[in-house]
Order: C-alpha cells, then sequence, then structure tokens
C-alpha cells in the first residue's frame, strides 16, 4: 500500500543508484476498475519528463528505482485517456452522494493489483490531510494516548466517476445510485457548494429533465450563473423543461443579451409562454402563476375525460383538479380527481362540475393568493383575465413564497409533480 503523498517529492535514482531527479507526479490510466499507473513523471534539472511505468523497478515512500540507465528526456506530454493524480486529483472537490455534501480529496491511495500498482481509493478524511503535513504518525500517537481515534475516510475508486475528462470535477455515487437519483433539493444543495465551472460541469452530465429540477431548486444567483456559463443550445433545452413560471422567473434575471439569445433558442410555443409570463408583475398572480394545467370542454363525459388525463399521462403540473372552459376559454367551472372516478362513465362533466369556482385575477396582489389559497384550503387557485378566461393556476407551493423566506419554502416538499399544459 502507498500513498500518492508518500512518494511525491520522492528521488528517483537510476539502475546503478545515481539520482536523476524527484517524483513530480504518477501517471494513471482511466477507463479500468482500478486504473493502472502508466508511468511517473520525474522533476530533473527544471523540467519535467516521463517515465513508463515499465522503467521502473520499484516505488515506495522511499523514492523510485529504475530498472535501466537510459531514459528518455523529451518533455511530459499527457495522452488524452490519463490523469495525473497530483496535478488533476489532489485537492479537488468531489461530491460525495452517500452524504449529500462537497468534499475535498486529501490523498490518494495505491495498491498492488496482480502485478501492478493501481489506483483503488481517494482519501477524504482527516488521516490523508495529517499525512501530508507529516503529522500522521505524533497525531496517532497522541490519540492513542487519549483513547481516541484519528478520523479516516475512504471512498473506492470504483464509486468514482469522472464529470469531466480533465477531473475539474468528480461525482461520487453509491451502488445503484446516481446524481441523477438524489432528490433535486439534494442535488442543488451539492451543486451550490462547488465552484462556478464545476457547477456546470455537473449541470452537463445531467439529463435535461434532472437538470431543469435541479436548478428549479436553487438561488436565483446561481440559477443565472449556470445558465449564462452553459451552452447557449444547452441552456435553452433545459429552459423547455422548467415549470414556464420557473423560467420566467429565470430568463428575467439574465443579461439582456443571453436572455434573447436563448429565447431564439427556444421552442416557439415555449419561448411565447415564457415571454407572456415576463409579462406580468413579479408580485401579482400573472406574476407567479404556471400556465401548467388540464382544461376540457364542458362537453365531453367522465369517461372522456379520464382518456383525456391519460392521453396527456397526465404531463400537468397538477391534476389534482381538472378546469373546464368554454369554446372561449372562459372558465366554467371545476372538477376534483374524486368527484370525476367515482362518476358513472357515461356521465357529461357539466353535471357534476363545482360551478363558479374560486378564482383570483391575473392582477390580483401575492398577498391575495395566498389568502384565497389559505381561505379555501386549495390546492391550487385558477389565474382568470377581466373577461374570465383562464390564464394559469398559481399552486400552493408557489402561494407560500410570500409567507415563508425563500430559502426555505424552496426546501419543503414538493406535493406537484412537473410537466406540460394543456389550453
Amino acid at each position: 500500500m502507498l500513498y500518492l503523498s508518500q512518494a511525491i517529492g520522492r528521488p528517483v535514482r537510476d539502475q546503478a543508484g545515481e539520482p536523476i531527479g524527484t517524483v513530480a507526479d504518477l501517471i494513471v490510466a482511466i477507463g479500468d476498475r482500478y486504473p493502472p499507473v502508466t508511468g511517473i513523471v520525474v522533476k530533473t534539472n527544471g523540467r519535467q519528463i516521463f517515465l513508463q511505468w515499465s522503467s521502473v523497478a520499484s516505488l515506495d515512500a522511499s523514492g523510485a528505482v529504475l530498472s535501466t540507465t537510459a531514459i528518455d528526456i523529451s518533455k511530459f506530454q499527457q495522452r488524452p485517456n490519463e490523469i495525473g493524480l497530483r496535478q488533476d486529483l489532489m485537492d479537488r472537490q468531489i461530491v460525495d452522494i452517500d452524504g449529500r455534501k462537497v468534499v475535498r480529496v486529501n490523498d490518494l491511495r495505491l495498491d498492488e493489483v496482480e502485478g501492478a500498482l493501481h489506483l483503488v481509493a481517494v482519501d477524504v478524511g482527516a488521516s490523508g490531510l495529517l499525512r501530508r503535513l507529516g503529522l500522521e504518525g505524533s497525531w496517532r500517537t497522541i490519540a492513542r494516548g487519549l483513547h481516541r481515534e484519528v478520523p479516516e475516510r475512504y471512498i473506492d475508486w470504483e464509486d468514482v466517476d469522472p464529470v469531466e475528462r480533465t477531473i475539474a470535477s468528480v461525482k461520487l455515487r453509491v451502488p445503484h445510485k446516481g446524481l441523477a437519483e438524489l432528490h433535486p433539493a439534494d442535488l442543488a444543495t451539492i451543486i451550490d457548494q462547488l465552484s462556478r465551472s464545476d457547477r456546470v460541469g455537473v449541470i452537463t452530465s445531467l439529463d435535461d429533465e434532472v437538470a431543469a429540477d435541479a436548478i428549479g431548486e436553487m438561488e436565483p444567483e446561481t440559477q443565472a450563473d449556470i445558465l449564462e456559463d452553459l451552452e447557449p443550445g444547452r441552456a435553452a433545452d433545459i429552459l423547455e423543461e422548467m415549470d414556464p413560471d420557473e423560467a420566467a422567473d429565470l430568463v428575467a434575471d439574465l443579461s439582456e443579451e443571453t436572455r434573447e439569445e436563448l429565447l431564439g433558442l427556444m421552442e416557439k410555443d415555449e419561448a411565447e409562454e415564457v415571454q407572456e409570463l415576463m409579462t406580468y408583475a413579479e408580485d401579482t398572480a400573472g406574476g407567479i402563476m404556471t400556465t401548467e394545467y388540464v382544461a376540457v370542454p364542458a362537453t365531453l363525459t367522465a369517461a372522456e375525460t379520464i382518456d383525456k388525463l391519460r392521453e396527456l399521462e397526465p404531463i400537468a403540473e397538477t391534476i389534482y383538479y381538472v378546469y373546464v372552459t368554454d369554446d372561449a376559454n372562459r372558465l366554467v367551472g371545476v372538477l376534483s380527481l374524486r368527484d370525476l372516478i367515482v362518476a358513472k362513465p357515461d356521465t357529461r362533466i357539466s353535471t357534476f362540475m363545482l360551478e363558479e369556482p374560486v378564482v383570483v385575477r391575473t392582477d390580483a396582489s401575492q398577498e391575495d393568493v395566498t389568502e384565497v389559497v389559505a381561505r379555501y384550503n386549495l390546492l391550487a387557485v385558477p389565474v382568470v383575465d377581466a373577461e374570465g378566461r383562464l390564464e394559469g393556476i398559481v399552486t400552493v407551493d408557489d402561494a407560500m413564497d410570500t409567507l415563508l423566506p425563500q430559502p426555505s419554502w424552496r426546501r419543503l416538499p414538493r406535493i406537484f409533480g412537473r410537466g406540460g399544459s394543456e389550453r
């Protein structure tokens, strides 16, 4: 067993025992379960040269001994499938999915596997840091005297996946789990702890829907930074997956140049929805509503309405209520899922829908919307214009924004799914 910190800076001697330099780094080839060491970088006479691992007779805490006296002194050039353990991994941030936090690589553990030296684990514990400072031995002596243990924590390399080829950021996963399977709030918290460049690396590794969910849980400043840094086409794809109200809020926080570029890259319908929502004042019902809801005509039967929901799969943010509209999209009633399910299949929904439902106008204040939601114990309240046309809905989590500080309500369990709209 050998730790990287024990090898760095140690002398490199040729076959005759003559020193030729010191160990500057170890190179491993990515791809195997445990990456093999393919060579060492030697610092000699103010430059760095690369020696193939086949030229190394031994490597331990005392240094390296070569199996030859003839060496290639050409300048070291790293190949695409290789990483330098010191250069690319030491002191880098990595995401510990199990612990839901970002940790730092304090050291790297290497072991002999089938006659070759392999990278086997990442040391993220205090022992790795103490080892690098040269204090591990004395600290362990003190700890034993105090009947204490030096914290050790290793993560098997098999559980490490590079997010970027340069290993600028690394994600860790526990068996059968991954970043994409984390709750969006947990994923957002992890990403928020990363550097700005590493955030983009993690978001890039996720699919559009997962990325949209995670970004939706972040603070506005972080959201804007990520969208500004992403490749424009990818940023537009993520915006299309977000709830329209969240996308509108985010787009409004972008620079004018970025805003116009992303809206131009979005699908026409999605871009128009976002632009429409941006016309409403931020602290009004129109400013906090989403245009994702299920609306059906009053002429449908209960069975036809259920078929419609199956067709939508459903893709609306909430199907706790089904809104009933006329040919002019005016709201004429609302259905609860319970009433819809228990109704006889051939019954017209107009006969059992709740007529004259509670509504708010698009220009209603956010405080008024919250009061209506609380007074009538609603999961969502429909938003209509001056002519009674259904423009959107405000869900209870968005309404609660006025009662709780943003960091708190963003961490409330979401009771709604995500998806598209039926207008």
